[in-house]
């Protein structure tokens, strides 16, 4: 771990620690949510270890917690976290083999995704990845505890706007990609058409409907580039 963090050049690895800390409150508001709406400690406390991803997590406890079914929650859960596919793919030299690809997709997420694919070289990717998935696994699973455990207290946790947190932390992730005119156009066109279908949706399908942006993805390519081909 400490190989990796000496890898990681000052700025980045501040970026990551604040990612990590963001997403430790968002494991905080889960937790409280999820014990105040009437589930029992443990629970978000070992789907957080044995599932690790926030949206599903947050989709399954809001599901259980209306009344609905645990095998519609996991199903729907899984259905949000059908993105992972894609990151797969686009991180798996990153990752690397062997012993590795286990415990580097338990720990693979938005973040260290998106962190990973904004580095150049494969030394500084996999840096960013691991330092990355490891800090937010540490940093999530502390704050889940701690706000399962506030959530014995706190009566009403929406007043807190904790839950604002992690789209707050996306957005902040994907806002450098959209300077590029390629990038703005596919990401509009995503959320256009999620915004539209999540009126008549279920939770999680509007965002892999917005998969459909990637259709108007068309990268300006320089003539370094034609030349280099």
């Amino acid at each position: 771990m400490r190989s990796i963090w000496r890898t990681l050049d000052r700025g980045l690895a501040r970026d990551i620690a604040l990612v990590c800390l963001a997403d430790g409150i968002v494991g905080l508001s889960y937790g409280a949510i999820s014990v105040g709406g009437g589930l029992d400690l443990w629970v978000p406390v070992v789907l957080s270890l044995l599932v690790f991803a926030g949206a599903s997590q947050f989709l399954f406890v809001g599901i259980v917690a209306a009344g609905g079914s645990p095998i519609a929650a996991t199903i729907a859960g899984l259905l949000v976290n059908s993105r992972h596919v894609a990151f797969g793919l686009a991180v798996s030299d990153v990752i690397g083999g062997g012993w590795r690809r286990i415990p580097g997709s338990h720990l693979m997420t938005d973040e260290n995704v998106a962190f990973a694919i904004g580095q150049e070289e494969l030394r500084q990717k996999r840096a960013a990845y691991w330092a990355c998935g490891l800090g937010i696994f540490v940093c999530w699973n502390l704050g889940v505890v701690a706000g399962a455990l506030a959530g014995t207290v706190i009566t009403d946790t929406d007043a807190f706007g904790l839950d604002a947190a992690f789209p707050a932390v996306l957005l902040a992730l994907v806002l450098p990609a959209v300077r590029d005119k390629a990038t703005r156009t596919a990401a509009l066109v995503g959320a256009v058409v999620a915004l539209a279908a999540v009126p008549f949706l279920p939770s999680g399908v509007p965002v892999l409907l917005a998969l459909v942006g990637l259709l108007f993805y068309r990268p300006i390519r320089t003539p370094e580039l034609e030349t280099a081909r």
